[in-house]
């Protein structure tokens, strides 16, 4: 609620000083606080949106001991970025495609 200072009509009757209503109060926030927690919630869900949606580009290319025709040519490659073809060596003794 605000004060409102009395005035004068144009029929020249004045209106005394008095208290009024400005708004509904259905819409009316007691703390003026509501848009900016719905900012932040807006901000957080994108924010959850944003790291969940990620780019599983791999500069590696996914072998496995079926694509190749020798133990050696897979070892060849292992030895090349034993990084990226890790899934070649299941034991971790450094030998690829054991079997």
């Amino acid at each position: 609620m605000k004060y409102r200072r009395g005035y004068y009509k144009k029929d020249g009757t004045y209106v005394q000083g008095h208290f009024v209503n400005k708004g509904s109060k259905n819409f009316k926030r007691k703390n003026g606080k509501g848009g900016c927690l719905g900012l932040m919630v807006l901000f957080v869900m994108l924010l959850i949106v944003i790291s969940c949606t990620s780019n599983d580009e791999s500069p590696c290319d996914e072998k496995n001991c079926s694509d190749f025709s020798s133990q050696e040519e897979a070892q060849s490659t292992f030895e090349s970025d034993r990084g990226c073809y890790s899934n070649l060596d299941r034991d971790n003794d450094g030998i690829a495609c054991e079997n």
